[in-house]
């Protein structure tokens, strides 16, 4: 079993450090409220009075943090990890932050001779509870391994997220889309019930089709992933249909600015002649629109 400092005992850094404890690691942890370290101290963990003697002796630091800038402090600050440290020992930072702050922490690190790698996590603090979290990790695969029995202490999956950052990246997008569909989909709900239309209809119909399932696993595999753009649905269609129920949102007083800023991205694909293309051909436009044609 692992000596690990952990730094952050938040709604989800605390079940966390808890699942540690569960697994017999040893625990020396840290956090600025009181109460959480005396909770974690009940459980069998060592309080520390700061980053850098929790982090005395530990072959493993995790930090759960909730920005970067406190990530970096608690790494690099006077009373940081940085100043114990074994250049041995291994920091994961679990927390949700920029990835390009990542990236300087990474580097940062390594110009100090010592070792980080990010490893956010996907589900929720109940998932966090149970040790079913989803890990996404980054790093090289000998950090990854290395870290691995430590992180599936606390998580039921584990994915590799194909090198240093990559985890907070894909973190990040899946968070990116999820938010937003949160959105969209809270549209869509309100036109239903000013339509008139049983929730319970609307969610047996969408729950079996790209509405419901996403792009990424239905439309687009079997379309634009292959470069085969021939119409299944066309653009010109998809156009006409949004179309009409923003106009009927708009007779109702639903408001619908996510469909408005949706329907912009059709017009401009049929401004740039891909009216007859399938509908999938959406992430061609938007590749084009960001500079990145003929980039794979």
């Amino acid at each position: 079993m692992a000596q690990i400092a952990f730094i952050g005992l938040g709604q989800m850094g605390a079940p966390m450090a808890s699942n540690l404890i569960k697994q017999g690691h040893r625990l020396s942890v840290f956090d600025i409220s009181p109460a959480a370290v005396s909770a974690l101290v009940a459980q069998g963990a060592t309080a520390a009075a700061s980053p850098a003697q929790a982090a005395l002796d530990a072959e493993l630091v995790i930090t759960m943090l909730p920005n970067g800038d406190l990530v970096r402090e608690v790494l690099f600050g006077a009373e940081g990890v940085c100043s114990t440290l074994s250049p041995a020992a291994l920091v994961i930072d679990m927390s949700t932050i920029h990835p390009l702050q990542t990236d300087r922490l990474i580097a940062d690190m390594q110009a100090r001779g010592f070792s980080l790698m990010d490893a956010p996590v996907g589900r929720t603090s109940d998932h966090a509870q149970a040790g079913t979290l989803l890990i996404l990790a980054g790093g090289t695969a000998e950090q990854v391994q290395r870290a691995t029995p430590v992180l599936m202490a606390m998580g039921s999956e584990l994915i590799n997220a194909g090198g240093p950052g990559m985890g907070i990246r894909v973190k990040l997008i899946n968070n990116y889309m999820s938010i937003a569909l949160n959105a969209l989909s809270a549209e869509a709900a309100v036109l239903c019930e000013a339509l008139g239309l049983s929730f319970d209809v609307a969610l047996q119909v969408m729950s079996g089709t790209p509405a419901g399932k996403g792009h990424f696993t239905t439309t687009w595999p079997n379309k634009v992933l292959k470069g085969d753009l021939s119409p299944a649905f066309m653009i010109d269609l998809a156009h006409k249909d949004l179309g009409i129920a923003l106009d009927v949102a708009n007779q109702l007083h639903v408001a619908m600015p996510l469909g408005a800023a949706a329907r912009e991205v059709y017009s401009q694909a049929r401004a740039s002649g891909r009216g007859r293309q399938d509908w999938s051909a959406i992430l061609e436009q938007v590749r084009v629109a960001s500079g990145l044609a003929g980039k794979h």
